[in-house]
Parts: C-alpha cells; sequence; structure tokens
C-alpha cells in the first residue's frame, strides 16, 4: 500500500481532478488530504468524500501552517510502506502508482523517486530533475553566467529538463516536491521536511539532507504526472515574497559555513534585489494589463 499525502490551499477545481486521478489507481492507496486552507464548500466536499470512503482521511482546522508543516501533519497519520507526497495540481497517470512499486523493487537503502511531470501541453516541466542548489549555482542562474560558456561544468543549469529525458531510473541530484516518493521510515529518518519554510525551497533542502545521510535520489520516467502550475487562489506576490525568504534560508542554513561571509552577503543581496525587480515589473505593468483587459471587455461587449 502506498500513503499519499496531498497538501492544499485555495487550490481551486484541478483539486478534485487530482484526487480522482489518484483514488483510480489500481494500487492499493490511502490518501491524506491536509486542508491549510480552502472554501468552505471545497472542505465540505472533502469531509463528504472521506465519509464516504474510509481510504482517504482529511486533515482540517490547523489553518495555514505552510507546505512543509503540511506534509508532517500528513505523513504522522500514514499507515503505508511507502509514501507519496503529491501537490493537489498534479494529475496522476494511471499506472504510475505501480510502475514506481516496480521501481522499488529494483532499489535498496535509502531513496527517493521522482516523477516524470508535464506541463498541460505534455512539455517537459522544469524542476522534475535538478542539480543541488549551492550559492554558486544560485549566482549563475541569477545572473545568467550560463550563458558565458553553456558547455562548462562551472556553468551548469539548477534545473536539468533541457538535457536528454532518461528511458530507466536514472541517479539525480534532486528532484521536485511536487511529486516525489519514498519508502515512509526515509522521511521519518531525516525529521520529515523543515518547518522553517513557509512555502518553496523545502523540497531542495529535503534532497540535500537526503543526500548528506547518504542516501539517493531517482528520477523514474516510468512514474508519469501532469502538474498545472499557479492553480492555488492566492497573490503572486505572496508567493515571489515567500519564496525569496525561504532561498535565504536555506543558503544561510546549509552553506554559512563554507563560504565567504562577503559572498552570502552578495548572494542575499542578489536574492532580494530580484524580488524587488519582480514586484516593480509587475507594478508597471499593471496599468497596461488593466487597459487591454477593459479593451478586451468592451470588444465582447460589441459582439
Amino acid at each position: 500500500m502506498i500513503s499519499v499525502v496531498m497538501v492544499t490551499y485555495q487550490t481551486g477545481a484541478i483539486l478534485f481532478s487530482a484526487i480522482r486521478s489518484i483514488l483510480q489507481q489500481p494500487t492499493s492507496i490511502e490518501l491524506i488530504v491536509v486542508d491549510n486552507g480552502n472554501p468552505a464548500t471545497t472542505v465540505k466536499k472533502l469531509i463528504e468524500l472521506a465519509n464516504s470512503l474510509p481510504r482517504v482521511k482529511v486533515l482540517t482546522g490547523h489553518g495555514n501552517v505552510g507546505f512543509a508543516a503540511g506534509c508532517n501533519l500528513g505523513v504522522k497519520e500514514a499507515r503505508a510502506e511507502y509514501l507519496a507526497l503529491i501537490n493537489p495540481d498534479c494529475i496522476t497517470d494511471y499506472n504510475s502508482f505501480n510502475n514506481f512499486l516496480e521501481d522499488a523493487q529494483n532499489l535498496s537503502g535509502k531513496w527517493l523517486i521522482g516523477a516524470d511531470i508535464r506541463n498541460a501541453d505534455k512539455t517537459t516541466q522544469q524542476g522534475s530533475r535538478r542539480a543541488i542548489l549551492t550559492p554558486w549555482l544560485m549566482t549563475v542562474e541569477a545572473l545568467k553566467l550560463y550563458r558565458l560558456a553553456p558547455r562548462h561544468p562551472y556553468f551548469k543549469r539548477f534545473n536539468q529538463h533541457q538535457t536528454k529525458l532518461p528511458n530507466a531510473l536514472t541517479e539525480v541530484p534532486a528532484i521536485s516536491g511536487a511529486y516525489m516518493m519514498m519508502p515512509r521510515k526515509v522521511y521519518e529518518e531525516i525529521g520529515g521536511m523543515d518547518e522553517s519554510y513557509f512555502l518553496h525551497v523545502e523540497d531542495l533542502d529535503f534532497c540535500l539532507r537526503h543526500h548528506l545521510s547518504g542516501g539517493k535520489t531517482y528520477f523514474s520516467p516510468h512514474i508519469k504526472a501532469t502538474h498545472h502550475k499557479s492553480s492555488s487562489r492566492v497573490s503572486w506576490l505572496f508567493v515571489e515574497y515567500h519564496k525569496s525568504i525561504s532561498l535565504s534560508l536555506y543558503f544561510e542554513k546549509n552553506f554559512d559555513d563554507f563560504y565567504p561571509p562577503i559572498f552570502m552577503l552578495f548572494l542575499k543581496a542578489l536574492i532580494f534585489t530580484r524580488l524587488g525587480y519582480t514586484i516593480s515589473a509587475f507594478l508597471l505593468s499593471a496599468p497596461f494589463q488593466w487597459l487591454k483587459t477593459r479593451k478586451n471587455r468592451h470588444k465582447l461587449a460589441r459582439v
């Protein structure tokens, strides 16, 4: 059996499509939905589903505790040997869980498996195969230094989705928390997700701690899902703010002892300069977007 933990916050209609795709798997599963905050009508439907299906459990009433804490709440309720952390806007392909169990039979020791995650247009989604994020790699990405020498190992990219897709189970440095599978004991042995992270980067921290504990991380082309990103009805600025906070925390926690203080200050300045630029660009474009929307409404009104 596989315990599936799904943390949801203002997810929207895609949530129930994601749930259906899991319940339709031919594999024996239990689904634990962690309600970090959804409309009352959504929560009511979730509770009705749990009342009608014993293999579905809903955890609600704790408020928005963040993604990492939500995962930990769900895992505490898990009973199966294997664990899957799946975003509430991920549609799981049929038979993916059976394919996961087949992959798992070929592995020993401590391991994680990530899925072949696709965009809605079926292109490969960035993040499903990643490098370990270091301060230098963050600098390469932020300043686009990879353009200087694209093939040089010092200027490699963080996301590896543009490289050739493996056709077999392949070891990779890191995977996405949008779709992550493992033995439950692996999650518990490294202390679960770090609840210091409210939103974003907790999966990279998890992969790093797993790596440092001697574990291996794999990408499986046999486990497939479609990830409909940005489905949550939450402010885009809220997400970007927390992403910047989480990045700063990640580097401070994991690399402060290994990099010169001046470089770490530069890196944090880079992170928050990027945030400021992103916010400024959004605010400057907002009037034009408003005018464009108003113009389109007038066109529709005349039809």
